[in-house]
């Protein structure tokens, strides 16, 4: 499963044109990264929920679907959170066990099948995969013992005993029989109101996998600033050449820009450190620096003094 009915309130006004699983990171949209992991790693069937501009994403997630992989939709009326998403789709998840959740605004490169052999030999109900990771302050981390049994989530709930933590890159493993346990209600957040309840009644098959920045590429992308920087300074993957695949489908890349398919610049324009996103027409003359042009205008990309973006 990805992870994509969020309603992407930080990357606004970006998401009030597209859902944040369908914004294009190097011309593909995000949603075509997790999908090529997922296949490289042998997924054949992935369900991804949708609530916020559900057309947008659908079709995006069909065009760049890899082949060999089925896709199903579980739409949300209402917004369930994650827990409420998952426990929706849990009738679909059940079907293999364990199966893989995945969260849809980042950019991820990790040894899922490793992750997945490990799960299965400790016989666990979730696996976590947590990065070793100096943003650890600014995005929050999981600790674990000593045998990666979870001890602490974040702020929010510690048991104690932690030996070792690292940033939750939104991976998981889980077994089937994990779904036996969710709330008895249709939303609610899988780590707050599912996985802390468990740890706290001495749950003790819910263990985090720490590994190094050199076993897992994680790029969130979940603020302009974040957006930008994954256009303009995009990890390497591993299962993805998605410069390759963009330029095929009419994608040009210039020093620090970023022009989608079908986009014309008119006369004299100058941009600097910027996406301008398929199809769109910027008016002859124009200057624009650290920013996306998008929806006929230019949106800044750049932090605030407090750290967030515009």
């Amino acid at each position: 499963m990805i992870v994509a009915a969020g309603l992407g309130t930080r990357v606004r006004p970006l998401t009030r044109l597209l859902p944040k699983p369908a914004l294009p990171v190097r011309g593909l949209p995000l949603v075509a990264y997790n999908l090529a992991l997922l296949a490289r790693h042998g997924v054949r069937e992935v369900i991804l929920n949708t609530h916020h501009l559900p057309e947008p994403l659908r079709r995006a997630a069909r065009e760049c679907c890899p082949p060999g992989i089925t896709l199903h939709f579980s739409h949300e009326d209402t917004l369930l959170g994650t827990g409420g998403g998952i426990r929706r789709a849990a009738g679909f998840l059940r079907q293999s066990d364990p199966c893989l959740v995945l969260g849809g605004d980042m950019l991820l490169d990790a040894d899922l099948s490793a992750l997945v052999a490990r799960h299965r030999e400790r016989r666990d109900a979730v696996t976590f995969l947590l990065r070793d990771d100096p943003r650890g302050a600014a995005f929050g981390t999981i600790g674990v013992d000593g045998s990666g049994r979870v001890r602490r989530i974040g702020r929010r709930f510690d048991l104690g005993g932690e030996t070792q933590s690292g940033v939750y890159v939104w991976a998981n493993v889980l077994a089937a029989r994990c779904f036996d346990a969710m709330p008895e209600r249709d939303a609610f957040e899988h780590l707050t109101d599912w996985w802390a309840p468990l740890l706290a009644a001495g749950r003790d098959d819910l263990r985090g996998e720490v590994v190094g920045p050199a076993d897992c590429v994680w790029e969130p992308v979940g603020t302009p600033a974040e957006y930008l920087a994954a256009n303009l300074a995009p990890p390497r993957l591993s299962y993805l050449d998605a410069d390759a695949a963009a330029r095929r489908r009419g994608v040009r890349f210039e020093p620090d820009l970023v022009i989608g398919a079908g986009a014309k610049l008119g006369a004299g324009v100058r941009l600097r450190r910027a996406v301008v996103w398929d199809g769109e027409r910027v008016p002859d003359g124009f200057e624009g620096e650290d920013g996306v042009f998008a929806g006929g205008a230019f949106h800044s990309c750049r932090e605030r003094a407090g750290g967030s973006a515009p």
